[in-house]
């Protein structure tokens, strides 16, 4: 052995200096403070999920009563036999899976267009899209009921799932996503006699999964939460979603008056299979947002 190494074996490590008492003050304020607005914003779904499991005496107590000290199903079964909760789910349901497939598809097809082939008026295209995203949705509440209305479509779940089965959002996310994949890597693919259709399906696709996944993630939330045109595009109660049945149950005076725990346990059927969907997933979902973040 070397005199080199020996003295590099003998020679003491060199550990990292500790943060100074500032840093440690501002992280530990940074966290006091993140800590306090996730409670902030956990808090009221807490509530609702706790209070969907409350008895009526406990609703009602003063001072607040949080975790339940007798746990019932009281509420969930008066809300089953006061609403048509499997149909509203059914419908719900139905609608936000197909304008998420719709979405996943037409989106990524588009944006896989505009970021990696050369047509005639993909600027202009791209263009319109950026043009698409500064403009509120509820501008185009009128112009979408106009036609339905004409197509003849409204009252079925074609008019709850045409209108949203692509949105600019997800042509704008799946093209910057696809603008970081390799040229050259298609490009290879092109010369071994790869069509268009299997470069898209085989190669594409897999690469931006974490898009994909949070596209998914905001698309299936923005289309079970949608309220205000499942409300003017349905009349039939058989078309309605959950959460305009929910609301009609609300606002009828002969159903709901009184009933807090019955609301809080529709409510709560409302949020879970949104948590689900995004503990399905959230890895590939923060994966896409720290992807974003390097773009």
């Amino acid at each position: 052995m070397s005199a080199t190494e020996t003295r590099a074996k003998t020679a003491p490590v060199a550990r990292p200096a500790p943060p100074a008492r500032g840093a440690r003050g501002r992280r530990a304020l940074t966290y006091v403070l993140l800590s306090a607005g996730m409670a902030a914003m956990v808090a009221p779904f807490l509530w609702m999920g706790l209070s969907a499991f409350k008895t009526q005496r406990e609703l009602g107590a003063s001072p607040p009563v949080w975790i339940p000290t007798e746990w019932t199903l009281r509420n969930f079964r008066e809300l089953l036999g006061l609403m048509d909760v499997p149909q509203s789910f059914f419908n719900s349901s139905l609608v936000a899976v197909f304008v998420t497939v719709c979405n996943l598809l037409f989106c990524s097809m588009l944006g896989y267009a505009l970021a990696k082939l050369n047509f005639i008026g993909r600027r202009p295209v791209f263009a319109v899209v950026l043009g698409a995203l500064m403009v509120p949705g509820n501008l185009l509440l009128l112009p979408q009921f106009v036609m339905m209305s004409k197509l003849g479509l409204l009252d079925t779940y074609a008019a709850l799932i045409l209108p949203f089965a692509a949105g600019a959002f997800g042509v704008f996310l799946m093209r910057q996503f696809m603008m970081a994949i390799p040229d050259e890597l298609l490009e290879a693919a092109r010369i071994d006699g790869a069509r268009e259709w299997f470069i898209f399906w085989r190669i594409v696709l897999p690469l931006v999964k974490p898009a994909l996944a949070t596209l998914a993630i905001f698309v299936f939330l923005g289309s079970w939460n949608n309220f205000l045109w499942p409300l003017v595009a349905t009349n039939d109660p058989d078309h309605y979603t959950l959460p305009v049945a929910l609301a009609t149950f609300a606002t009828d005076p002969t159903k709901a008056d009184g009933s807090n725990g019955v609301l809080m346990a529709g409510a709560f059927l409302v949020v879970l299979p949104v948590l689900l969907v995004f503990v399905v997933l959230q890895r590939h979902f923060t994966q896409g947002i720290a992807t974003a973040g390097l773009k």
